[in-house]
């Protein structure tokens, strides 16, 4: 059994370099897999779930997650949907701007049948984020928390990032409808404050806190960028996260954090440990170009 299985989509990553491109790999369940599988033992698999295409970019995707020991043997692939792309440029301050050609790949399809539902029987831990939800029709979103409330009663873990993104949803307030609903079955929730306040109208981060415990979310973390996160555990004392020496690109920060988070969790280690290697490893990421950076030798 897997410990870890994350879902959702994953894309070809354009990144702008003077006067060209540089391809990569990326998307925010996949970055947050590949980060918890970088911090764990040969014993403690990670999978991921998705759809790609038979065309180059998906057997390049597929290769990626493979070196980086992800198990993908819950990849299907669609003959007659190819693999999302996006490209993105970054300011002088390390902010991000986005384009995004992912309309109609292949990881839209994702839920669309009961197979895809009868393999989340095989991990400890199921990861999903509200851009998986969004990008899934309704009937799929439908029939995919259902199925994580039913295995929530068996004992499985589900752990939610509302990673909202307006664009891929048709108003707000569909997207406040399914967030609150996965709100209300994850065991762990990993937001992040800018994402909750913009969607839900919090004023503050302590009403965001407030909102999330009264729906039960009592463990994992409210990410506040080079604030540091906050426990949902209103029992854990606060701690001091020291910033970022430095800020490059701040893709994939909170997607490293919540990696980082889990491997912890996985691990063993208390909550406020799990924190701090959540935090040390967004730090660590955003001080380097791109999603997902190059392995730390060994």
């Amino acid at each position: 059994m897997l410990r870890l299985l994350c879902m959702g989509e994953a894309m070809a990553e354009l990144r702008k370099t003077g006067d060209g491109f540089a391809v990569g790999f990326a998307g925010d369940t996949f970055n947050t897999a590949v980060y918890c599988r970088r911090l764990l033992s040969q014993d403690d698999a990670v999978g991921y779930l998705t759809r790609v295409g038979t065309d180059p970019l998906s057997d390049g995707f597929l290769a990626l997650a493979r070196a980086e020991g992800i198990d993908t043997t819950r990849i299907g692939r669609e003959a007659a949907h190819n693999f999302g792309i996006y490209s993105v440029q970054t300011d002088a301050a390390g902010e991000r701007s986005f384009h995004y050609w992912r309309d109609a790949s292949a990881a839209r399809q994702l839920f669309g049948s009961a197979d895809d539902l009868a393999v989340l029987d095989g991990a400890e831990i199921l990861y999903l984020s509200a851009i998986t939800l969004a990008i899934i029709a309704p009937a799929a979103r439908e029939a995919l928390i259902a199925r994580l409330a039913e295995l929530r009663g068996q004992g499985r873990r589900i752990v939610f990032d509302s990673n909202y993104r307006p664009r891929l949803w048709p108003d707000a307030k569909t997207a406040r409808d399914w967030t609150g609903r996965m709100w209300r079955i994850a065991d762990i929730a990993l937001p992040s404050a800018d994402d909750e306040r913009a969607l839900f109208d919090d004023a503050d981060d302590a009403a965001v806190l407030s909102r999330l415990r009264g729906w039960g979310c009592r463990s994992g973390a409210l990410k506040r960028g080079a604030a540091g996160p906050v426990a949902l555990d209103e029992r854990l004392a606060g701690g001091h996260f020291p910033p970022a020496s430095r800020v490059v690109d701040t893709t994939a920060a909170g997607d490293s954090f919540n990696g980082a988070y889990l491997a912890a969790l996985l691990q063993g280690q208390d909550e406020a440990t799990a924190l701090d290697w959540g935090h040390r490893m967004a730090c660590e990421v955003i001080g380097q170009p791109g999603a997902i950076i190059a392995r730390t030798p060994d």
